[in-house]
């Protein structure tokens, strides 16, 4: 019996059929999504959205140039509103294309595909599979996915303290393929039982519990497969991930919620400039502050996130200043995670989650250090679940909790700073105690260098987006010639 490790490994080594093809890493993925859509589909006994015209059976059978055409038909057909096709089956297929020339390089796939031990995989949980897949591909540095994949001990550990119930509202605004709604639905089923709700309440929980958007249409159909294959459909009008962007007035759509939990992306709003949402009380082009402003705002009274952010949210001046003062003016920032750097598989970028609830302004933050002195993460010394085990043990208000934070002393993980503390800092909250003798010379740098090392998280968003602009003025200026 085949394991998932086993299923996901043959179906990325698959990647090297598509390699004379010209087709990168992240292109791979979509395209195996289209194919594994149909397959899976069918293994589940949900191709009724699909017209039988379009179905694996239907494209399996064919060979040669005939199946080829008949695959760029069926991309072309399923995205569009007159073919039968379901709202999900068109969401996923909107706009989209095959990647693939050659006849034979399509035979190869849909027969490897069809050839895999698909009981095992059933039984081992197609949605795990498809998740393993989509880390397999953040992995891969050459795919560019590792710098907004979300380390999976990293998602659990942050579900774990904030335990989310069934009662809740949950949103992420940058949903990514939607590893927060997928965690936070399984620590739901594994601590509560859906199923004991009365008719209302299990309708509210399965259409209008679990909210996210993602404004890049690659990865929502990405999301929507995942969703799909843990149970969560996305159903206009109802819960789910939908596609916008939640820096415009799509995400004023999102429901307020009782908990958020997210990573937005790093840098700058593409193309420069102010973000077109105008609810924002502090306009910025930083697309962490702005997610921040949307985050805080979104809360309901007592409604509670966490988020993961890059350093310079902690101690950038100006705009910065104002929005760290107004969300600890509005929320209780109770806990915050310094988390060690090369977990998003980009040295040098430094991270922390950022742990508050709306409602009662911050008297005090308790800081937890897992940056200094922690080894250097990589395929080598894999981020595990048990790196968190001590920061989880002493989160929250319990006594338990103060008093192992308390135990650890000056020198220990756990720092506490007070409201007049941080005031006094200029309200920055870059808050660090321990010598970091793992750090390579961070310790000999003076202070303006330090502060550029932090600065290069903005750096490289920049220079991203100015690489996208210099992109399209190519073509522009390809399409005048």
């Amino acid at each position: 019996m085949a394991s998932t490790h086993d299923i996901v490994s043959k179906l990325w080594n698959l990647c090297n059929v598509l390699k004379d093809d010209g087709v990168t890493y992240h292109q791979y993925v979509t395209e195996l999504t289209y194919l594994l859509f149909l397959k899976m589909a069918k293994e589940t006994g949900q191709e009724q959205g699909i017209p039988e015209e379009w179905r694996w059976d239907e494209l399996e059978k064919l060979d040669g140039t005939k199946q080829l055409n008949h695959y760029k038909l069926l991309l072309l057909e399923l995205g569009g509103s007159e073919s039968g096709s379901s709202a999900l089956v068109q969401e996923i297929y909107a706009n989209a294309s095959s990647f693939i020339k050659k006849p034979v390089t399509l035979n190869r796939l849909v027969s490897e595909i069809d050839r895999l031990d698909w009981y095992s995989a059933r039984q081992e949980g197609l949605g795990d599979l498809y998740e393993g897949l989509l880390q397999k591909n953040a992995e891969e540095k050459k795919s560019g996915a590792g710098q907004y994949f979300t380390p999976r001990p990293l998602i659990d550990a942050m579900v774990a303290v904030m335990q989310p119930r069934l009662e809740d509202v949950i949103q992420d605004p940058a949903a990514g393929t939607g590893g927060f709604l997928i965690a936070a639905q399984h620590w739901i089923r594994e601590h509560q039982d859906p199923s004991l709700l009365d008719e209302a309440q299990q309708k509210k929980f399965y259409e209008r519990t679990f909210y996210g958007m993602e404004h890049v249409q690659d990865t929502h159909r990405l999301a929507l497969m995942n969703l799909m294959l843990h149970g969560l459909d996305s159903r206009p009008g109802q819960g789910g991930i939908w596609y916008g962007d939640t820096l415009s007035s799509d995400g004023q759509g999102l429901p307020a919620a009782t908990l958020i939990l997210t990573n937005p992306p790093f840098g700058t709003k593409k193309g420069g400039g102010l973000p077109s949402r105008t609810d924002f009380t502090f306009p910025t082009s930083n697309k962490q502050f702005c997610f921040l402003q949307h985050i805080y705002r979104a809360l309901q009274p007592g409604g509670r996130a966490a988020v993961v952010l890059p350093d310079n949210v902690l101690f950038e001046g100006n705009v910065g200043k104002q929005i760290r003062a107004d969300l600890m003016e509005k929320c209780d920032l109770h806990t915050i995670l310094r988390l060690p750097t090369g977990i998003f598989y980009a040295q040098g970028v430094k991270t922390n989650v950022l742990f508050f609830t709306r409602g009662s302004s911050t008297e005090r933050v308790w800081v937890y250090d897992l940056r200094a002195n922690m080894p250097a993460f990589g395929k080598r010394t894999p981020l595990s679940r048990e790196h968190f085990a001590a920061f989880e043990a002493a989160y929250g208000p319990d006594p338990l909790g103060h008093a192992l934070r308390t135990a650890t002393g000056p020198e220990g993980r756990w720092q506490c700073f007070s409201r007049e503390e941080i005031a006094e800092r200029g309200d920055s909250l870059d808050l660090a105690w321990l010598k970091d003798d793992s750090a390579e010379d961070a310790a000999d740098l003076p202070e303006p260098a330090e502060l550029a090392r932090e600065a290069m998280v903005e750096l490289e968003g920049a220079l991203e987006d100015l690489r996208a602009i210099l992109a399209e003025l190519g073509e522009e200026v390809e399409e005048l010639v």
